[in-house]
């Protein structure tokens, strides 16, 4: 479960996040919509601790995390730009959060490559992804460390039409076999419709149900 409590954080006079206070249940599919620029982005890290709020609390499982490291919050984040580490191979993308956590990391790799159909990519370098194949080793990344609550970044804005609908009934898939909280966050009227459990809006600071 993710409850934000009166979550506040801005940037000189601009206020982007403005007395933010939400919950979404455990196992929830939840889609926040928005228009370009209006902070949902900055949400996603206050959430997943990239950025510390100024005021209010994070709890993730009735659990305070406000002040903990993001490696520390048991979350998953695909950011907007997917963000591939350009050096390391597709197992050793996957593998990351496990190394760095000193876990063990092949039979992990391995299986979440099965799942995703991206066994054949494990030696491959990420200019050599397609956009579609980047999204899945980027979602493999963020769910190795078997985390319960994944945050995805307008996940699907850099496919074409014809993969949305393929990429979404996957995702759907992933949130009920990994039995996961998941905030996908989109402008995207037909990825709410297909995917959301929860559906909420993001307007002038605050968050609403729709």
């Amino acid at each position: 479960m993710i409850q934000l409590e009166n979550i506040t954080w801005s940037t000189g006079p601009r206020v982007i996040l403005d007395d933010v206070t939400l919950t979404i249940p455990s196992d929830t599919y939840a889609v926040l919509m928005g228009s370009t620029g209006c902070g949902k982005t900055t949400l996603l890290e206050v959430l997943c601790g990239l950025r510390q709020p100024q005021q209010g609390r994070v709890l993730i499982d009735g659990r305070d995390v406000t002040s903990l490291e993001p490696r520390e919050r048991g979350i998953g984040y695909v950011p907007q730009d997917l963000a591939l580490f350009p050096a390391l191979k597709v197992f050793d993308q996957i593998a990351f959060a496990l190394n760095l956590r000193s876990l063990p990391a092949d039979a992990r790799v391995r299986e979440l490559a099965d799942e995703l159909a991206i066994s054949h990519l494990l030696d491959r370098q990420p200019e050599a992804l397609s956009g579609g194949e980047k999204q899945r080793v980027a979602i493999a990344r963020a769910l190795a460390a078997s985390p319960r609550l994944l945050l995805l970044d307008e996940p699907l804005s850099a496919l074409d039409e014809a993969m949305r609908g393929e990429a979404a009934t996957m995702l759907k898939r992933i949130q009920q076999q990994h039995h996961l909280t998941v905030l996908h966050v989109t402008h995207s009227q037909a990825e709410a419709t297909q995917l959301a459990d929860l559906r909420l809006s993001f307007a002038n600071g605050r968050v609403t149900p729709l």
